[in-house]
């Protein structure tokens, strides 16, 4: 009978452990985070795409918490481009969709919000994303910026991903 009891204490604690470590997984979650090498890259790329195409641009680059891990003025970008790109950038974070996105809701009258919430919902800034998970964003002022954007993007991202499966 002594035994018994002892196995069923042992079970029921065994029990409580196991539920305890599955309850305390389910109260945190893994993110990716864009590194300052990462980032640079971005900038850099971005930087190439746009002296390819005849362009001056600013950009901005955020983590997924909207902090500031890389911003660069290409020479001669305007005065505002930096605050401008920056801005951007937290709007595409927020709105976790390319601000051009946005500023077609805005326009149709879909959804107002952007307007009154300090967002800067003008085309020019995406979400960064990597195997579904938003990581940041890149802000970009000047023409095509979304294009720069994205060309960052591919650069960085793809061409790691890809290297990282061979």
């Amino acid at each position: 009978m002594r035994v018994k009891s002892c196995l069923i204490a042992l079970a029921t604690f065994a029990a409580a452990a196991v539920a305890t470590a599955a309850s305390a997984q389910t109260m945190v979650r893994e993110q990716k985070v864009i590194t300052s090498a990462g980032a640079r890259a971005m900038v850099d790329a971005c930087t190439a795409w746009a002296e390819k195409n005849h362009m001056v641009l600013a950009m901005s680059v955020l983590d997924w918490a909207g902090n500031l891990i890389e911003s660069h003025a290409m020479e001669g970008a305007g005065a505002n481009s930096i605050d401008t790109a920056l801005l951007k950038a937290k709007s595409a974070l927020r709105w976790r969709r390319p601000t051009s996105e946005m500023n077609q809701v805005v326009r149709s009258g879909q959804n107002l919000a952007p307007t009154f919430m300090r967002d800067f919902p003008q085309p020019g800034a995406l979400p960064i994303m990597v195997d579904g998970q938003m990581i940041g964003a890149m802000g970009v002022s000047g023409a095509d910026g979304e294009k720069c954007a994205q060309a960052a993007i591919d650069a960085v991202f793809k061409t790691s991903k890809s290297s990282a499966t061979q």
